[in-house]
């Protein structure tokens, strides 16, 4: 017996009863060990792919049309996520002054080279040597961050909410490292999509360009409140991560979230 669980725009998936409850892979041309089959279906084609496992006690099989829409804002993206940081470029110059007005408004930075910027949570005083991990969109991230929610921006840069640690995650450098830890997350770089998480992000990419930015916004507001409610220090931040992921992986994945507006902690923002 099978059923349509999710069909939104081009991303219907269909499932089939099984009593396993663990996250697999399933084949198209064979079964499983407990009998349950995804079977390849004639109309899979030039720009189809059907990713197919096992959530919550069903096989789910996702068969994604890409538009031309997608696929020109997935294609943007991925090139956004390629460009490194490159401190001669004067447009990434300009992004990080445009970074320092949008945080510190009114105040004077006295050079791209500056012990100011330890201010941000930057690890010295050339921030452009933090980027290598997650290159340019990481800087894209936190400017879009300062930006869209100023108010959440300014509380977690100022570590204003809740019973602080003494040893604080760097504000900038977990930025950076929640970028990459979104871009892991979402796979975006494989050809075929290969997680039901990156099929539901993509729709939401074609609804609003802007999905992986917000994605970001929401990320970082969440890792915070995980920080303060498992009283982390920073020799626990790559844990808080882990953590952040998997509530993000749990919200991308209720059958109400089309958007990322509607992720429940998105209400955290403002």
């Amino acid at each position: 017996m099978s059923s349509v669980v999710r069909n939104q725009g081009s991303c219907v998936a269909i499932r089939s009863l099984s009593p396993s409850s663990s996250i697999n892979r399933c084949s198209h041309a064979s079964a499983s060990s407990d009998g349950a089959t995804c079977g390849r279906p004639a109309w899979i084609g030039k720009r189809l792919t059907c990713v197919c496992f096992k959530r919550k006690g069903v096989y789910e099989g996702i068969y994604f049309n890409i538009t031309p829409k997608q696929e020109e804002r997935l294609n943007r993206l991925r090139h956004r996520m390629k460009v490194y940081f490159d401190g001669s470029r004067p447009d990434h110059q300009e992004a990080l002054r445009a970074l320092w007005s949008a945080t510190y408004a009114g105040k004077e930075l006295h050079g791209l080279l500056s012990d100011q910027w330890k201010e941000m949570g930057w690890q010295g005083r050339d921030p452009s040597t933090d980027f290598r991990g997650a290159g340019f969109i990481s800087l894209e991230n936190l400017l879009f961050f300062a930006k869209t929610f100023s108010t959440s921006f300014q509380c977690l840069l100022k570590k204003q909410g809740g019973n602080r640690s003494t040893w604080e995650y760097p504000f900038a450098v977990a930025g950076v490292n929640i970028t990459f830890m979104i871009m892991q997350m979402l796979d975006l770089d494989a050809l075929k999509p290969r997680t039901f998480i990156r099929s539901v992000f993509l729709q939401m990419l074609s609804e609003n360009e802007w999905a992986f930015d917000l994605l970001y916004c929401v990320a970082f507001v969440v890792m915070d409140k995980q920080w303060l409610e498992k009283n982390a220090t920073y020799m626990e931040f790559n844990e808080v991560l882990k953590s952040t992921r998997t509530q993000l992986e749990r919200e991308l994945l209720m059958d109400d979230v089309l958007r990322i507006e509607d992720m429940p902690s998105f209400t955290l923002l403002c």
